[in-house]
């Protein structure tokens, strides 16, 4: 029969052995880890070795002179005012494109057989002569252009998820897994260490003849003592009828403000890129504002002004709400609703209508003259509408009730600098209130008449 010295040294040996072995598994796992970094780490230089440009021109810089020159007639991948460039670098001969980019008519003039043709092919379009740009300069344009034609980012995120395979995505995986794996078997272990102190102290108590009883108290229940006092209940009820009355007030008052609307557009436009990166004026699209009751929606038409050649954003452009993607969409949304062909640069279908929602809309018995505030008063934009270029997403910025616009016209004095349609009245209603400037208010802007009728 073996001693029971021995078989504790050797069950502790067991132990030991197995307790070794399983702290060996984070160093295996971690070297595992590192190995597969190293690897794709290596792969991905072998990748970025493999489209490094071998012919010595700057990428960037030709990246650069190709926006400052080029991009206003070219696109990479689609006909814009001039045909696509992407590849055009080894399409043609170099020591022709020299002469070809920095002055084309020339070789149309002087009977050269391409230069011809592409000139026909085009329409007899004149392409803009650079003399300015030098051998070196277009080779950096033409490696520009040559470069492959980069994966949209979703799909790229996608093929990588999917060679990876259960690299990264079940690294992570598992990890995650491992995580909620120890946290719940802690959570498990807590709760048994306290089933079994609770179980000890029970025991304890028992042997040692220890009993608690609960001491029960009967006592009133507290909504039987508050209907019993009749104060309570009347201040109660007087308190509840003042609040409820003052809230549906508030209610009701709400009804038909709709101060922080923001409706999505079937098409959507950008006043931050607009109006704040661009700096377009707001009466270059709402050109109704200067002129008459309405500022209006500007028609499709006013879009292609600009768009006509601009078919897709920068990638500067782009932020982590909105891609390049989907401002390029949008972009294409305007091409289907006017029917323009951005490939053959020509209407060749028919317009569809856009139905946009409306923001502001003010009740019909109220008057509200724009060309009045903006031509006459010299009310700027974003005193109503407010700070728009900046705004992603248009949006409903004043209450527009009547209490704001009669608070407008008892604070704001009216201009008089540039203004001769008020300077004979205001020089009348001065002495009458005998100070030096007058408010709207004062020049008659709270009579009732004013704004309806």
């Amino acid at each position: 029969m073996p001693r029971i010295d021995q078989y504790i040294i050797t069950h502790s040996m067991k132990q030991v052995s197995f307790i070794n072995l399983r702290s060996k598994l984070p160093f295996l796992l971690l070297a595992l880890m590192l190995t597969f970094s190293a690897a794709v780490y290596a792969q991905d230089e072998a990748a970025e070795e493999s489209v490094e440009d071998t012919s010595g021109a700057d990428i960037a810089a030709g990246e650069a002179l190709f926006k400052a020159n080029c991009a206003a007639c070219h696109r990479l991948d689609r006909k814009s005012v001039g045909p696509e460039l992407r590849g055009v670098g080894q399409k043609f001969d170099r020591d022709w494109l020299y002469k070809w980019i920095q002055n084309s008519q020339a070789l149309v003039r002087a009977g050269d057989p391409l230069a011809v043709r592409l000139f026909e092919e085009h329409n007899r379009m004149i392409m803009t002569p650079f003399p300015g740009l030098s051998e070196t300069d277009i080779d950096n344009i033409l490696a520009y252009t040559d470069q492959p034609k980069a994966e949209p980012q979703a799909a790229a995120t996608d093929a990588a998820a999917a060679a990876s395979g259960a690299g990264g995505g079940a690294q992570g995986g598992v990890s995650n897994t491992i995580l909620l794996g120890a946290l719940a078997l802690i959570f498990l272990l807590l709760v048994i260490m306290l089933f079994l102190v609770y179980n000890t102290l029970r025991r304890i108590a028992v042997a040692k003849g220890i009993h608690v009883e609960e001491e029960k108290e009967k006592r009133t229940p507290i909504w039987k003592a508050f209907i019993q006092n009749q104060f309570l209940v009347i201040v109660t009820s007087i308190v509840l009828l003042f609040a409820a009355s003052y809230f549906a007030f508030g209610y009701l008052m709400q009804i038909g403000v709709d101060q922080g609307y923001q409706p999505v557009q079937p098409i959507h436009y950008s006043h931050k890129i607009h109006a704040g990166d661009n700096g377009i004026d707001c009466n270059f699209c709402h050109s109704g504002a200067r002129q008459g009751k309405t500022a209006g929606i500007p028609s499709l038409n006013v879009c292609m002004n600009c768009h006509m050649s601009i078919s897709e954003v920068s990638e500067e452009t782009a932020t982590a709400e909105y891609s390049k993607e989907f401002y390029d969409g949008e972009i294409a949304k305007l091409y289907e609703a006017v029917g323009w062909d951005p490939n053959e640069m020509a209407y060749t279908k028919d317009p569809k209508p856009v139905k946009r929602v409306r923001i502001h809309n003010l009740p019909d018995f109220a008057y509200f003259n724009h060309a009045q505030h903006v031509a006459v008063g010299g009310v700027a934009c974003q005193t109503c509408h407010g700070e728009v270029e900046q705004m992603e997403v248009m949006e409903q910025h004043a209450t527009l009730t009547m209490g704001w616009c009669i608070d407008c016209h008892r604070e704001t004095n009216v201009a008089l600098g540039t203004n001769e349609y008020y300077a004979k009245i205001h020089e009348e209603l001065s002495k009458k209130y005998g100070v030096e400037t007058l408010t709207v208010a004062e020049m008659g802007g709270m009579e009732c008449a004013k704004c309806h009728y």
